[in-house]
């Protein structure tokens, strides 16, 4: 069994292929598409309906980008502090990620919005560089987020956005993500209603993205990191569909890295999905054995991450790192608000 390290995932990107803009509409972007006998076609993201069968079903993540960046100040020092708020404990109490980090020491507080929204840091988790920050506020959490939070565009996407909707999903509908679900930035209504007249089942789980999924790994022995824990819920409706489809030889396809943790990380060994809600950490890289997913679609990712990672799992390694070559050569655009990828296995 080959022994993955962090260097098997890295390609070199020119900085002009990060996208910084969506594209209008949102189905006009371009899609690769990996035929399970490894062909590769270039269509555009709308042609992706001549892919799906009748009775196929498309799963995708309908959370919903939180106002997860807070900016603020020390109480007794007026200084500046960023908080990105990652994963919710309780009420009140959430794990977050600050800057400057040094300030943050615990028993530090800080305010924000003119005092509407307070502070206090309980704990510094020393490995991964997070706080436990309790707030403190009178109302509801989730108003005064919207009223004082932005929502965090990744770091990489330079320019303001001018239409914030453009960084959510048309069908995102639970709120708790800290970044978007981007494979799904795509799809419009009416592509979706196209899909439907198809007789593709169109499902629904939640997966409430963190941070962690887009930090590059450390490690260059990649079994050695550990993933983030991410909040999913996925229903017995849901589950019923999907194991009715595999029963009767139609396929199952992810919109999203997202979705396809969710499927893998609710079916046993035989591939049935249970109704499940919890918390995962699965950590998906080649070697890994998929039991529900017959196709993927996705963005193209960032180097050394675990989101490249899963994608090579599945689209199998070398196949999927010459993809990313000719989608360099031919000009793609990536990550965020970049072009698209089918994978299909059958």
């Amino acid at each position: 069994m080959r022994k993955w390290k962090l260097s098997d995932f890295h390609y070199d990107l020119p900085e002009e292929l990060i996208a910084q803009k969506p594209v209008e509409p949102r189905d006009s972007s371009r899609l690769m598409v990996i035929l399970p006998d490894g062909t590769i076609e270039h269509r555009i993201f709308r042609d992706i309906v001549e892919y799906l069968n009748e009775g196929d079903c498309l799963v995708l993540n309908n959370s919903k980008v939180i106002p997860a960046r807070l900016i603020g100040q020390r109480e007794d020092t007026g200084s500046f502090i960023e908080f990105l708020l990652v994963k919710r404990l309780d009420i009140n109490t959430w794990e977050v990620m600050t800057r400057p980090g040094k300030k943050a020491r615990k028993g530090r507080k800080f305010v924000f919005g003119n005092g509407e929204l307070k502070a206090e840091v309980l704990h510094v988790n020393q490995d991964e560089g997070t706080r436990i920050v309790r707030f403190y506020y009178e109302g509801v959490f989730e108003e005064v987020l919207e009223r004082l939070g932005k929502i965090p565009l990744p770091p990489y996407i330079k320019e303001e956005l001018d239409d914030l909707s453009r960084y959510q999903t048309v069908y995102s509908k639970v709120p708790g993500s800290a970044a978007a679900p981007t494979a799904g930035l795509h799809f419009t209504e009416e592509l979706l209603d196209r899909i439907s007249k198809k007789g593709v089942e169109i499902l629904y789980v939640t997966l409430h993205v963190g941070l962690g999924t887009f930090k590059p790994v450390k490690v260059e022995n990649v079994e050695e990191h550990k993933m983030h824990e991410e909040y999913y819920e996925i229903s017995q409706d849901v589950a019923d569909k999907i194991n009715r489809a595999k029963e009767v030889g139609k396929r199952v396809i992810a919109v999203g890295t997202t979705s396809c943790r969710v499927l893998e990380s609710c079916s046993d060994e035989t591939g049935r999905v249970k109704a499940k809600k919890g918390w995962t950490d699965i950590f998906i890289y080649p070697g890994y054995n998929f039991k529900v997913l017959d196709g993927l679609v996705t963005n193209f990712h960032l180097p050394d991450t675990t989101l490249m990672m899963l994608v090579c799992a599945f689209g199998g390694y070398e196949r999927i790192m010459n993809a990313y070559k000719i989608a360099v050569d031919m000009r793609y655009r990536f990550f965020s608000f970049g072009d698209a990828m089918l994978i299909l296995r059958r």
